[in-house]
């Protein structure tokens, strides 16, 4: 990492033009300079504002309202003198488990002036403690109002009033190409900012490696790193899109992040209820591909249809159980709408609604089978 940031360096005090062509000498007699200089269009980052030091300004409005979260749990462990070879030299007195505390930080952006503050879920599970630093400097003691692992958003608030606050913004339309601005606290650098564009938009959970989540993501590749994680991603006007969330080991400019709207709507029943309850039926699926169909026909299982999503595992007394769904069915539609692929399937049920059947069409053994699935809500455990 540090010889990639030589190499980019100029050394010796040269200075090398940088973005420029050179265009061709129009006419041998020519008194203009036959190497004519024409500057290369700028950056997205510094396309979307005719300031060149707009990011500036977006950093010195929203940046106050951007945040440190320092999270601790406790941890028990097993006593190693429990094991039966020791009890052999030291008796069989009763040992207790033995505790550790597990620290880590990540980012938050404050959502109304009562303290009110979005975050990721994994930087404060489980934590017995929460501990919130203002960019001022000002630290409060946070308490979690509600955290949803599913879409990894967790809300905390703090004693507070008068706070500053970001806007958000919207979503829904994004494009490849808009510029973002990242604001974040990672590896303990405090109120770091970085810049990129976005680099695509919609990619699902399983795409990513996360498939217990319910996001469809977005790509960017401003500069994210462990510590980021609930920082927000803001567009040239300062509005949150996005909570930045994720990233991929070992790759450069592969960022991922929460888009607002889901946020926004996590957030609104966390602080409501607590909590969210999310459609659940109980199957495990994979897209039904030619090479799919070829290594389950060696294992004896014969699909008659070359699309759809496949059912590989039915959980015992869940609603698709209840409902009859078998291993080996293929769904080729729920409630009329056609679905090939897995992540079409998880839409469908995540927009559904509990206690509302779904009318799902399945093909099994050759046959079109038409079965109801009453969503029941998905069973969740604290992450680890």
């Amino acid at each position: 990492m540090l010889l990639g940031s030589v190499a980019a360096v100029s050394l010796g005090g040269c200075s090398i033009p940088v973005n420029t062509v050179k265009t061709p000498k129009p006419d041998a007699q020519a008194q203009n300079p036959t190497n004519v200089q024409v500057p290369i269009a700028p950056p997205p980052v510094f396309q979307s504002s005719g300031d060149p030091n707009f990011v500036v300004k977006v950093v010195q409005n929203v940046g106050p309202a951007v945040v440190r979260i320092d999270a601790a749990r406790t941890v028990s462990t097993p006593d190693e003198f429990a094991d039966p070879f020791f009890r052999r030299f030291f008796g069989d007195e009763p040992s207790q488990p033995r505790q550790r505390v597990e620290r880590g930080s990540g980012s938050g952006f404050i959502i109304s002036p009562n303290g009110q503050i979005l975050t990721n879920s994994h930087v404060v599970n489980g934590a017995d403690i929460v501990a919130v630093r203002l960019k001022d400097g000002r630290t409060f003691d946070g308490q979690v109002v509600g955290e949803d692992p599913v879409t990894d958003v967790a809300v905390v608030t703090i004693a507070a009033n008068n706070l500053p606050t970001i806007p958000l913004g919207n979503s829904e339309n994004l494009q490849p190409g808009e510029a973002v601005i990242a604001i974040g606290n990672p590896l303990g650098l405090d109120n770091t900012v970085t810049t990129g564009i976005i680099s695509a938009t919609g990619r699902s959970g399983s795409a990513i490696g996360a498939s217990d989540k319910r996001v469809d993501y977005i790509q960017t590749d401003a500069a994210i790193n462990p510590g980021n994680s609930g920082g927000p991603l803001l567009n040239p006007r300062g509005e949150v899109i996005g909570m930045n969330t994720a990233i991929i080991r070992g790759a450069q400019g592969l960022g991922f992040a929460i888009p607002i709207n889901t946020a926004q709507r996590i957030a609104k029943e966390l602080i409501a209820q607590g909590r969210v309850d999310h459609p659940y039926l109980g199957i495990q699926m994979v897209t039904l591909t030619p090479e799919v169909k070829e290594r389950i026909s060696r294992l004896g299982l014969n699909v008659m249809v070359d699309r759809g999503v496949l059912l590989v595992d039915v959980v015992s007394r869940s609603p698709a159980a209840i409902a009859g769904l078998r291993e080996g069915d293929v769904i080729q539609s729920i409630n009329n709408q056609p679905v090939t692929d897995i992540e079409q399937v998880q839409k469908l049920v995540e927009n559904s609604k509990i206690g509302i059947p779904l009318q799902l069409q399945v093909q099994r053994n050759g046959q079109i089978v038409q079965v109801a699935v009453k969503p029941a809500p998905l069973p969740t455990q604290r992450e680890s």
